[in-house]
């Protein structure tokens, strides 16, 4: 065994790197066809919109699961910014309240 120093790393050189962040998970405002879960999931995840909606349809296909995970995505999904001249639908300010009610619930039962 040697008592020789570990050669010090170039300063110039950084060894670490940084991963890409990627966006939080939100529905799409902009990559919607229903309510923009598929868009949403495809720009947090990096997999195409297209194949999260194809998975979707064989899922229901395959035992009608695919509905309700879309539904539930739907609700428990925070919507994406909207901008000042976007409307909001009425089923999006149902589903709005949905979110927040099961927000508000989860949150309550974390304070016991």
């Amino acid at each position: 065994m040697t008592s020789a120093p570990l050669p010090t790393p170039d300063p110039g050189l950084s060894t670490t790197t940084t991963a890409p962040a990627s966006p939080t998970l939100r529905r799409s405002s902009t990559d919607r066809m229903v309510g923009g879960v598929a868009g949403g999931l495809a720009a947090h995840l990096g997999i195409d919109a297209l194949l999260w909606r194809v998975g979707f349809v064989a899922l229901t296909l395959a035992g009608g699961s695919g509905v309700l995970l879309y539904l539930l995505l739907w609700v428990l999904m925070p919507p994406a910014p909207r901008g000042p001249q976007e409307t909001v639908s009425p089923i999006e300010r149902q589903v709005q309240r949905l979110h927040d009610a099961v927000r508000g619930s989860s949150l309550g039962a974390g304070r016991r």
